[in-house]
């Protein structure tokens, strides 16, 4: 019979494993464990009744042979995109993971991101040991900075040969592992045996299939207690408003989550739901009948929200050095169109506008974010020693699994405007299904 599936997921390894692991755990993993992708009955029948084959992924974790020998390997950790609560404890446990577990003694760091593998830029490495790193943890950022932008992948595995590297640990988002990608299909044209593994961070928890990017949890923790001011500020006053803006350039995962955790958000907008100004269904005369009905109200906006009533109103389209758009600030948008509609109606507002922007990414990860920033790492320097490349470490369905970059780089993961996350948001905030007048 004919089995068939749309994208393969399968993990490239630079060779066969034949030296011993020297750990002593007793829990190896082998190639052969997978697990499923959709773990829902109706999926799985329908695999079946079409004889298509189930999508499954590589099960992470330490393997008895690896491809490397440690005492010849040198490991780079590059981080990469913008700044996310716990880049540090992954270098940290990257470090500590390869030194003290698989006895790895030449371990440097790349400064600035991918330019750290451009000359021209001039940025020098920094040699990294548990001494080191022992206290970075505790700090907010990249101990060892980052930047943005393509840089020519040429260039980049000209550097990687040139310093003898046998290992790339490239921690970064979606941008980050599509550089990734193009690292790896250089180094494999070369027939150089260089794995590169990723780490998926991103703040807005958009990397396409794994449950969770690290930096979310605390991301989410900071923007309650914005929130929580938010509320405080709006019943301080009569027809108060708090409205606040948040992380989220391409999909509302934090502004729907932080809704969700705190209870006190009234409208929540976010970029996958599009919304009218005007119009009777509009946002602006439906927060008018809250503050008619309610005296206060809080607003939290993702940072990518309402794009095209900003653009429609004449602001220019710019993209960064990575190619993304530059956001157009949604907050002082919505709060001047607030206070200039309230005005013409004559009605009293008493709007607090609050920004937390770069606080939220660059605080010290929480204790959840610091457990699942060691698990990342620890899963990465087991598949990266056993040879395996041109992939990333994420979890899903509470697994740990190896994933082509290409499954995770190919789009972004967006909050689905029929899913349960939004479903609950709506519930949990009052607010219209649609604040659209079509």
């Amino acid at each position: 019979m004919k089995r068939e599936t749309t994208i393969d997921f399968s993990i490239k390894t630079l060779g066969e494993c034949t030296i011993p692991a020297p750990l002593t755990v007793g829990y190896f993993k082998s190639d052969d464990e997978r697990i499923l992708h959709d773990i829902s009955v109706k999926s799985i029948e329908g695999h079946v009744l079409k004889d298509t084959q189930i999508t499954s992924f590589e099960v992470a974790g330490p393997r008895r042979k690896v491809f490397f020998d440690p005492s010849k390997v040198k490991a780079a950790i590059v981080t990469c995109g913008g700044l996310c609560p716990g880049i540090n404890d992954v270098i940290r446990a990257l470090v500590m993971e390869l030194y003290y577990r698989y006895g790895v003694r030449n371990i440097i760091g790349i400064r600035y991101g991918f330019q750290g593998l451009v000359p021209d830029y001039g940025h020098d490495v920094i040699e990294l040991d548990p001494e080191i790193v022992k206290d970075i943890h505790m700090l907010g950022g990249s101990f060892l900075s980052c930047s943005r932008g393509n840089q020519d992948v040429g260039a980049m595995v000209d550097a990687l040969e040139r310093m003898n590297i046998s290992i790339l640990f490239c921690i970064g988002g979606d941008g980050t592992m599509r550089g990734a990608e193009l690292i790896t299909d250089e180094i494999g044209k070369r027939q150089k045996r260089i794995g590169v593994v990723g780490i998926p961070k991103t703040i807005d928890n958009d990397i396409m299939i794994v449950e969770k990017s690290f930096g979310f949890d605390t991301a989410i923790q900071e923007a309650v207690k914005v929130i929580q001011c938010a509320h405080v500020e709006a019943k301080g006053a009569p027809n108060g408003v708090g409205l606040v803006k948040l992380m989220g350039r391409q999909s509302g995962h934090i502004a729907a989550s932080a809704a969700l955790a705190q209870g006190d958000a009234n409208f929540v907008l976010i970029p996958e739901i599009p919304f009218d100004l005007e119009g009777k269904k509009g946002f602006l005369p439906t927060l008018e009948r809250r503050l008619r009905d309610r005296h206060h109200a809080v607003i939290l906006a993702a940072e990518g929200a309402g794009q095209d009533l900003l653009h429609r109103n004449g602001v220019p389209i710019r993209t960064d050095p990575s190619g993304n758009v530059r956001l157009a600030d949604i907050g002082l948008f919505l709060k001047e169109r607030i206070e200039e509609y309230s005005k013409q109606r004559g009605m009293e507002v008493n709007l607090k506008y609050i920004d937390p922007g770069y606080t939220i990414r660059s605080v010290v990860a929480n204790a959840s974010d610091g457990l699942y920033c060691g698990m990342l790492a620890k899963y990465a320097v087991h598949a990266a020693m056993a040879g395996k490349t041109g992939m990333v470490v994420g979890l899903v369905n509470n697994t740990y699994v190896h994933l082509p970059l290409r499954a995770v780089a190919s789009r972004r993961k967006m909050v689905d405007p029929n899913g349960n996350i939004w479903m609950n948001v709506l519930e949990s905030t009052g607010q219209p299904a649609s604040l659209k007048n079509d």
